[in-house]
Formats: structure tokens, C-alpha cells, sequence
């Protein structure tokens, strides 16, 4: 039952992670459970962010804490 609950605590933090970055106005499409992580005995499931582009990467960056640097 553990890696059941392993997996639901994934996908909660992934739906936790989507609504976060929506609301700085960021949009992982490929945001989700790697599915080769989870294979119903691996007890670590691991979250993929997967690619953004350039913009993006600059808007999750200007979000986060953190020196300023000049552009």
C-alpha cells in the first residue's frame, strides 16, 4: 500500500507544482509522474518537469528567490 500512497503524494504535489506556476503565468506541458520511475514496487517516484523553452525558463527563474543579476 505504501508505494499506492507514494504515488498519490506524487501526483499531488504535481498538481500543487501546475497550479503554483500558473499562477506566475508558467505552463509545463510536459509536467507529470515519470512513468519509468513508478513501476508499482520503486517506492520513489520522481516528478518530470520536462523541456520549456527560453521565456518560460527566464519567467520560473525571475519567480524564484535569489540574487539579481543584470540582463
Amino acid at each position: 500500500m505504501a508505494e499506492r500512497e507514494n504515488l498519490q503524494d506524487a501526483e499531488a504535489v504535481v498538481a500543487e507544482l501546475r497550479g503554483a506556476l500558473a499562477r506566475i503565468g508558467v505552463t509545463l506541458p510536459s509536467l507529470g509522474i515519470d512513468p519509468l520511475s513508478y513501476d508499482g514496487r520503486e517506492t520513489r517516484v520522481l516528478v518530470e518537469l520536462g523541456r520549456c523553452n527560453v521565456e518560460t525558463a527566464r519567467r520560473m527563474a525571475a519567480a524564484l528567490p535569489g540574487e539579481e543579476t543584470d540582463r
